[in-house]
């Protein structure tokens, strides 16, 4: 088995480096507001890479001290070295950290500046950049951060010669022709009048570089310590089952697999002394309820003997009787002519695979959910539930639901943001309003929330008594109203609300007296 190929650049870090050199032909033309902006969003994006990076390295490292502990004689050395490179890696990291903070706190100040860098409040400052890495006197922090990333350079190509084209590239620190013979200085081109901002950036694209030569170049180290050898040193064997949780009448099915061994060979496979197909799938029919265990073994041939060794294993998977969940989102029983919604779902099996039938009442699915409308004159219903399972479908279970009339909501008269359910006491001006509506629900403590709406009702006022149609006082009934005085009543009577599935409904009547 040998060990992992040096990972190519992936499409996110293609399109980063993208971005990374139209923002910077854009910021050499003119910052804006919006230039900047795409630098934070390319920061980010860095960041985020950087991440995923750094993981990937303390794994690789964490897998490179395992092979050394294994092997020390052999793998020591190159880990050694990959050691080296990290504490290296991450001392110019951490420097080019430190560098983005005092950028900064040159531009922010010192309290104001965020410790991480991210956030660069003056990000549009062309002169803390410029102040903080050239400063007129001998000791410039630009300066001292070339030189290392020249010694970090060379000390990558001494670890890998064949990729000295790509480290030169990548760390490239030469000078540049401006115009004419003047040559510019590498640490003039990142840091004379640029942007705090999009300084920034730039560092933090030099440390995603940094972290990218480290990994290349752990995987390099890595690679070398069994060049041309087929590594096998450890075996492990495995039971993979597609499911622990049987359903009684169903199928358990498991994969027994060697790992690590050498692709040539052919394991024999047994189960209880039994041998097995040479695939390694086990596939019994489940008996019985509980838990049920077995074992085997997997023999294979020693590379280093040539004799047939072999590696036990023991295994176990639960049988249960079939089970269903079945769930009232909204009540625990049905009421006739509405849409009662359920959740209903079968251990271990996907929806698509769930069958719903109910007696006496109309089924369907809708958004996730099963919506079950009982008949006219349904008392009760039961809700039966089967499943696919190894291509047929099985029963799962079923359960009873009592089914009754949705019962009477309360009216209430509805004026701007309040409600006066059940009548009582209500100023005159509130009573005469034109914006006043008779309403019905179940009110804030009721088990359902559900429309309906007022379609006519009696008003008595002073005695006289008159019908209206709809929800809204007239304005002939607005004019006796305003007439009331205190103590006053106007009582409505026979008021009739439809419900959602049309069913009209007679509701209490409402008194409200004038204060």
């Amino acid at each position: 088995m040998g060990g992992a190929k040096n990972c190519p650049e992936t499409p996110r870090q293609k399109m980063i480096g993208m971005m990374y050199l139209v923002l910077t032909a854009m910021l050499a033309l003119n910052v804006s507001t919006d230039i900047l902006k795409a630098f934070k969003l390319v920061d980010d994006s860095l960041h985020s890479t950087l991440e995923t990076t750094d993981t990937r390295n303390q794994q690789m490292m964490s897998q490179f001290l395992a092979s050394r502990n294994e092997n020390p004689e052999k793998n020591g050395p190159w880990y050694d070295k990959a050691a080296e490179l990290t504490q290296r890696s991450d001392s110019l990291y951490n420097y080019i950290q430190n560098f983005k903070y005092q950028i900064a706190v040159a531009t922010d100040g010192a309290s104001k500046a965020d410790p991480e860098a991210r956030v660069i409040i003056g990000n549009d400052n062309r002169d803390a950049t410029t102040h903080y890495a050239l400063p007129d006197k001998a000791d410039k922090p630009g300066v001292e951060l070339k030189e290392m990333i020249i010694a970090y350079r060379e000390y990558l190509i001494e670890l890998d010669p064949n990729k000295a084209d790509e480290f030169n590239t990548i760390f490239d620190t030469s000078d540049k022709q401006e115009s004419g013979d003047k040559m510019i200085s590498w640490e003039y081109q990142m840091f004379h009048d640029m942007p705090s901002g999009a300084s920034v950036v730039l560092l933090t694209k030099l440390q995603n570089d940094i972290r990218n030569a480290q990994n290349v170049t752990i995987q390099y180290l890595r690679n070398q310590t069994d060049a041309g050898d087929l590594r096998v040193n450890k075996l492990n064997a495995y039971v993979i089952p597609n499911s622990n949780y049987v359903i009684r009448g169903g199928k358990y099915s498991a994969k027994i697999i060697l790992a690590a061994i050498d692709s040539t060979q052919t394991p024999e496979y047994y189960i209880d002394g039994q041998r097995i197909n040479d695939q390694g799938l086990y596939e019994v029919t489940a008996s019985g309820l509980g838990q049920k265990k077995y074992s085997g073994w997997i023999a294979y041939q020693n590379p280093a003997t040539g004799e047939m060794d072999q590696l036990p294993f023991t295994s176990e998977y639960s049988v249960g009787e079939p089970a269903v969940t079945i769930s009232n989102n909204d009540l625990n029983i049905m009421y006739r002519g509405y849409d009662n919604k359920f959740s209903i779902s079968v251990p271990g099996v996907s929806n698509d695979k769930v069958k719903v039938s109910v007696n006496g009442a109309q089924v369907k699915q809708q958004g996730g959910l099963w919506v079950i409308k009982p008949g006219d004159n349904a008392k009760s219903v039961t809700i039966s539930v089967s499943a696919e399972l190894d291509g047929k479908m099985q029963p799962m279970g079923s359960k009873e639901y009592r089914v009754k009339q949705l019962p009477s909501p309360n009216a209430y008269f509805s004026v701007k943001d309040r409600e006066y359910a059940s009548g009582g006491n209500i100023p005159l001006s509130a009573l005469s309003n034109t914006s006043g509506v008779v309403a019905a629900s179940y009110g804030p403590d009721g088990l359902l929330d559900l429309p309906f709406k007022v379609t006519r009702f009696l008003i008595f006022i002073n005695g006289r008594s008159s019908e209206v149609k709809g929800n809204k006082f007239t304005q002939e009934q607005l004019n006796q109203i305003n007439k009331l005085k205190k103590g006053g009543m106007v009582i409505l009577q026979d008021i009739r609300a439809a419900g959602p599935g049309g069913q009209e409904l007679k509701l209490s009547p409402l008194i409200l007296t004038v204060n």
